[in-house]
């Protein structure tokens, strides 16, 4: 029996679906308990408190995040005068790692890890994203420290899917189209879900990233822009970069809500793979949550995690039982009543 029908198995078994091969769920997985991180992370704490040396930005994040920026805008310039198809094959095989590089900065800037004083941060996350095309630097900050602060809450983490697209994706084929557009999806869903009225930050993040737009085109041509839409479009989507969205959240066993990735591929992806880390200690930069593992193992040993980010995302459209449902959602009754024990 391969990986993906294994952990099949196992999910059928523990949501009552044995006999009834290829069940898919027709609903979330509802937990009516607090999310794991912050009693692991008092459990880790009280044992090694040394681990609080780790807090704090890392000192490189200005230079490492320049240097790609600086390295897209100038490919983008080098292809103005390019075939389309190299475009698109240079967009998926190159420029795809540098914006979700990119991405993934802002979600380091999010939590303040490059400098002390926030609005640094900020002004580094709308720098980060101009190779990126569209801006949401700042809008993405709102939403994704809810996400650290109520994980699987209804109504209030905008990082689970929608019932609409619970419901519709069903099958291989609609998964593999939710996959191809899932970066659409993550950045439009709180739009319409849970929308929040912008401010003056936003609106320096929009005119900022459109000046740099505009100027791309007047200078380069259209097709320099669109190799950097290109790349941050193929790089969200059917790629091993995009295997983070997935891999993260996506309950491929019924006990586990958040799961690490440990491959190569954290070397671009800011160490986000290291999720369970993250989500334990947010205030640790990416550059050491590999220290929280090798000081505290014993907590993390026994939890699943993944070596391939292309193998999640083959596991999640080939096996028939996993879907947009395969997430952890508890209510805010939860919530109220672990906050007033």
């Amino acid at each position: 029996m391969g990986e993906t029908e294994r952990r099949g198995e196992e999910r059928r078994g523990a949501m009552g679906f044995e006999g009834k091969e290829g069940a898919l769920a027709t609903d979330f997985f509802w937990s009516y308990t607090d999310e794991p991180h912050a009693s692991r992370r008092r459990q880790i704490l009280s044992q090694y408190p040394q681990i609080k040396q780790l807090f704090g930005p890392d000192p490189f994040a200005f230079l490492k995040i320049a240097a790609v920026v600086l390295l897209q805008l100038w490919t983008a310039t080098f292809l103005h005068n390019a075939s389309w198809v190299k475009i698109l094959i240079v967009a998926y095989f190159f420029g795809s790692f540098l914006n979700h590089n990119l991405f993934l900065a802002i979600h380091e800037l999010s939590h303040n890890l490059a400098f002390l004083t926030p609005v640094y941060n900020r002004w580094l996350g709308i720098f980060a994203n101009l190779p990126i095309g569209v801006p949401m630097s700042i809008t993405f900050q709102k939403y994704h420290l809810e996400h650290h602060r109520y994980q699987g809450v209804d109504g209030l983490d905008m990082d689970v899917p929608s019932l609409t697209e619970a419901k519709v994706v069903r099958n291989i084929v609609s998964k593999s189209i939710w996959v191809v557009l899932q970066l659409f999806f993550y950045a439009l869903r709180p739009l319409f879900l849970k929308p929040k009225p912008p401010g003056i930050w936003e609106f320096i993040n929009l005119t900022i990233q459109l000046a740099l737009d505009a100027a791309i085109v007047c200078l380069f041509g259209w097709k320099s822009f669109s190799y950097l839409i290109l790349s941050t479009f193929v790089g969200g989507g059917m790629h091993p970069m995009a295997g983070h969205f997935i891999s993260e959240h996506y309950v491929f066993n019924p006990k586990q809500e958040t799961y690490s990735y440990y491959g190569p591929l954290n070397l671009m992806a800011w160490s986000v793979g290291y999720h369970n880390e993250h989500h334990d200690f947010p205030r640790i930069p990416g550059s050491k949550l590999h220290k929280v593992r090798e000081i505290a193992p014993q907590f993390y040993k026994d939890l699943d995690s993944y070596q391939s980010w292309s193998q999640v995302i083959y596991m999640y459209v080939m096996d028939r039982t996993v879907g947009p449902f395969s997430r952890m959602k508890r209510s805010q009754s939860v919530l109220d009543k672990n906050k007033s024990e």
